[in-house]
């Protein structure tokens, strides 16, 4: 399974940017998709996850501002980022886990920068 992530890019404090990673491959239904975030000289930390039929979870520094979602028919998983603040600018990685096979991928990053 390969991951995919795509729509990075410099925003205004303020903007918006909708994150997405697409997973080519066999996924099962157990699984977890997220998203984390590393900023320079800091540890990556989870931002978002949603698993399979179960309840969303996110950082307390984007609750309210940040909305993930998933698409299973299309094994994606997105990110809408709302409010952007210049402390989120990181590269978001997204991740999945899949738990019937014990497995987990990680996509390669995606950089948002975001100017105030």
């Amino acid at each position: 399974v390969q991951l995919q992530a795509s729509g990075g890019g410099v925003v205004q404090a303020g903007g918006s940017l909708r994150l997405s990673c697409a997973a080519s491959g066999r996924l099962f239904n157990m699984n977890s998709m997220g998203w984390y975030r590393q900023a320079p000289g800091k540890q990556r930390e989870l931002v978002a996850s949603i698993p399979y039929g179960g309840s969303t979870n996110y950082a307390d520094s984007v609750k309210g501002r940040f909305t993930i979602s998933r698409d299973d028919a299309k094994n994606t998983v997105y990110l809408q980022m709302n409010s952007l603040k210049p402390e989120d600018t990181a590269v978001y990685l997204c991740k999945i886990e899949d738990f019937f096979v014990k497995e987990t991928y990680w996509g390669q990053g995606t950089l948002v920068t975001v100017s105030s």
